[in-house]
């Protein structure tokens, strides 16, 4: 159960087990590792789209590309390279962007406006655009329906693991299928949302209502992650709709409308959290639990503010029960509060303890608390006993290692 509706989660199955996708992911050879590294999601009917992206003023190319092809009335296919970001590549690389797009088109026989354009990995490198053309001429001749597709794999940069969930959900005594998956493990502090994320969902809706509620689920959900304060230059959450699993079409805010966004949230909320927990050198997730906010607004900016806060990640990746820098980091958020009235916790599978409340530290035992933080996944939960709003944010610690792999990236 997920709130009031029964979401079925279903192991083993990815993006093209959705009625009317097919995918693939392959070794197209644009990383020099030889891994996975092109991905194609194709629609065997017109479906709507929405989007949201970076809002860092250096996009790459093919984020101004999709900031217009969104705009149409309806998509066919998304293409995904890995390994190289065409960001900060000029004109040759907007032109290379328009080639992906113009070689995705004519490989399926659609409209190049019908194709919506993706890239991550090292900024300032001019895509091997040779390569790229022939590995969508490759994906295209390989596409797979209710097959392992490889697609979630195809779009991985520095991630430890995949980030793919599939699941279903009754609507109108119709079976939707929804499928998502992400990648992203450091650049990651999305402020729409180096992350990318794709749902695709056989499910019958209007574009204006999938871009509403998309919005409005990214903002509870890839908005409110935290790795390292970088947020990158091709930031990009995509959903698609393409209407085969024929449910009575929802052109209004029914009660088809808010079981589809409780199932929608449900898989960014699930992929935020696995980006936050495979943050580059991470050892824990770490959640933020604030609740008694005067406003959604305040209780936002708060959880962001302490999950943001290198100060904060780094007393947890010691697990040093350090509260004066949650609340400072809630101090400086921009969110309101008095500090007089709020509660600081901490809590994991090892126990829950108090350390400050009522603006004043409170007498605990630290050798319980440091217990408590050294597990894999710690949520820092926050009372401000100022309102009735929530909200929920989730990020890593900071440890040596991220340093040590971001020193040296390029090379």
């Amino acid at each position: 159960m997920v709130g009031d509706i029964t979401v079925r989660i279903i192991e083993g199955k990815g993006i093209s087990w959705v009625k009317g996708f097919s995918a693939i992911g392959i070794k197209a050879g644009i990383k020099k590792s030889g891994s996975m590294d092109l991905c194609l999601i194709y629609s065997e009917k017109p479906a709507v789209a929405a989007a949201t992206f970076t809002t860092n003023i250096v996009k790459a190319a093919p984020v101004l590309i999709d900031m217009q092809q969104i705009k149409q009335d309806h998509v066919r296919a998304l293409v995904i390279n890995s390994g190289n970001a065409n960001a900060c590549t000029g004109e040759e690389g907007y032109q290379n962007a328009v080639t992906m797009a113009e070689e995705t088109a004519s490989a399926l026989a659609i409209k190049s406006s019908e194709v919506l354009v993706y890239s991550t990995g090292i900024i300032g490198v001019q895509l091997p655009i040779d390569i790229v053309k022939a590995g969508i001429k490759t994906c295209a001749s390989q596409l797979v329906h209710e097959a392992d597709d490889h697609a979630a794999e195809a779009i991985m940069t520095t991630d430890n693991i995949i980030k793919s969930i599939f699941v279903e959900v009754v609507l109108s005594e119709k079976t939707v299928s929804i499928a998502g998956m992400a990648k992203g493990s450091g650049m990651i502090h999305p402020n729409m949302a180096t992350m990318l994320s794709y749902i695709v969902t056989d499910a019958a809706i209007t574009k204006a209502l999938l871009t509403e509620m998309h919005k409005t689920s990214v903002d509870g959900s890839y908005n409110m992650i935290s790795i390292d304060g970088d947020t990158s230059t091709n930031d990009t959450a995509t959903i698609v709709a393409n209407g085969c699993a024929e449910n009575p079409l929802i052109d209004s805010k029914n009660q088809d409308y808010d079981q589809l966004k409780e199932a929608i949230d449900f898989i960014n909320v699930f992929l935020a959290k696995k980006i936050a927990s495979d943050g580059e050198g991470a050892t824990k997730l770490v959640e933020v639990d604030l609740k008694g906010a005067v406003s959604l607004a305040d209780a936002r900016l708060c959880a962001r503010g302490i999950i943001s806060s290198n100060l904060v990640k780094a007393a947890m990746h010691g697990s040093d029960a350090n509260w004066g820098r949650v609340l400072c980091a809630m101090g400086y958020s921009g969110g309101g509060f008095d500090p007089a009235k709020a509660e600081v916790s901490f809590k994991s599978w090892a126990g829950e303890i108090t350390v400050f409340s009522g603006g004043m530290p409170a007498i605990f035992d630290e050798e319980q608390a440091c217990q408590i933080l050294k597990q894999e996944v710690v949520t820092i939960l926050i009372n401000l006993y100022d309102g009735d709003f929530e909200a929920k944010a989730w990020g890593c610690d900071l440890s040596p290692e991220y340093v040590k792999f971001n020193g040296s990236y390029r090379s």
